[in-house]
């Protein structure tokens, strides 16, 4: 089997990590696994999956104690979104509520967003996803149009957003939009608006080709009244937020891949070696050796450079391009190893029931969220040519101003 060429994963050497992946194993089997067909359905997952995870101590890993977390370093949360993906699961949408949207409040709220919010999310009673994406910006995070005027006590929020994870069964969003349009400097900031508020409303969860159990929706915001203090750091500075921010957020996506690539090939060893074809095993034939040899190599050198950037996540050393480098190549591994994968399964990896034919589906949403893979070159590119490409970003902002 696949786990008897392993490389010892330091990340993941203490005897906590251990305990802790045992404990995650265990809700998915119990909590999850049996739901799944249900939540595929309806498109969402149920609530009291959240409420479990927290009774278990699953959400908000890494946030501080007194907020209700669990006050350790991301390697837990790295180990959770790898173990569940491994197992074949992408909902409830954990990754989102616990490493993004709870992060933003924790380092940028002020103390009565924190409490009002964090302890909550922690025991799995009020779910948080992060309104980014608008239907005619996509990756394009300083095209947004959705704007919040300035209302003396509050904020009037219009606009909307598209392809929110966990935006439907979410109780609040944290929603990026312009604070002062209309101004050369428009500014970007982050707001906290409860699902509840009048004037927000949310769309059905749409009917995708993968990921089908955790809800993705649109959310539309029509004069909503947000209060004052649902502002998140400062006015304007939510696009830097954003872009420090963002590294984490790619980080969690090429663990999802990391999780996946090692699932699929483990499930592909077991059924190679269950069916026969010409009178032998699959996995007597050379090809479907070498196939797997290769598949499972390619692995092992993603891991080694995924679990050197979460070291660097923990040092708060992780830069945007290294993270941008993780997520694009293993996402872009991930399609190669499931695809060969689902080959070596014949026409039963075309059906439905079949685990790889999940992953198959799941596989292609992750070089497209978090951030285009063509982004991620970007990203990577600018660091490569630095002064160079200042200069053309320069040239262009100054087109944009002389618009105004």
């Amino acid at each position: 089997m696949y786990k008897n060429i392993k490389l010892k994963r330091t990340i993941y050497a203490t005897e906590e990590h251990q305990m802790f992946q045992e404990v995650v194993q265990e809700y998915i089997k119990k909590h999850v696994l049996p739901h799944r067909e249900k939540w595929e359905e309806q498109g969402y997952c149920d609530r009291a999956a959240w409420l479990e995870a927290g009774k278990l101590g699953l959400l908000n890993l890494t946030s501080a104690p007194e907020y209700g977390g669990g006050g350790l370093d991301f390697s837990f949360s790295a180990l959770m979104i790898e173990e569940a993906s491994r197992m074949g699961l992408v909902a409830p949408g954990f990754s989102m509520h616990s490493d993004i949207v709870a992060v933003y409040i924790e380092t940028y709220g002020t103390e009565d967003l924190k409490q009002r919010y964090l302890p909550k999310m922690a025991t799995g009673e009020c779910i948080g996803s992060l309104g980014m994406s608008e239907p005619s910006t996509g990756s394009d995070v300083q095209a947004i149009k959705s704007n919040a005027v300035d209302a003396g006590d509050h904020w009037v929020l219009n606009g909307s957003k598209t392809f929110i994870t966990i935006g439907y069964t979410s109780d609040f969003t944290i929603v990026a939009c312009k604070t002062r349009p209309g101004t050369p400097q428009e500014g970007i900031s982050l707001l906290v608006v409860d699902a509840d508020t009048e004037g927000f409303s949310k769309g059905k969860p749409f009917k995708k080709i993968g990921l089908k159990e955790s809800d993705t929706c649109e959310l539309f915001f029509e004069d909503v009244k947000v209060p004052k203090e649902n502002l998140i750091g400062e006015e304007g500075k939510g696009f830097i937020y954003m872009m420090k921010e963002l590294p984490r957020e790619r980080m969690t996506i090429a663990l999802q891949s990391i999780g996946a690539m090692e699932g699929a090939i483990e499930d592909t060893i077991e059924y190679t070696q269950e069916r026969t074809a010409f009178k032998q095993p699959i996995a007597g034939f050379q090809n479907t050796q070498f196939k797997l040899a290769e598949l499972a190599t390619q692995l092992q050198i993603q891991q080694v450079f995924v679990d050197r950037c979460v070291e660097l996540l923990n040092e708060h050393q992780l830069t945007p391009e290294t993270a941008s480098m993780a997520k694009y190549a293993t996402t872009e591994m991930e399609g190669k190893v499931t695809d060969e994968c689902l080959q070596l399964f014949g026409g039963y990896g075309f059906i439905w029931e079949y685990p790889i034919a999940r992953r198959y589906a799941n596989a292609r949403v992750t070089r497209i969220y978090g951030g285009t893979n063509e982004i991620m070159k970007v990203m990577i590119a600018r660091k490569l040519f630095g002064k160079y490409t200042a200069q053309i970003k320069e040239m262009r902002r100054k087109r944009r101003m002389a618009k105004v």
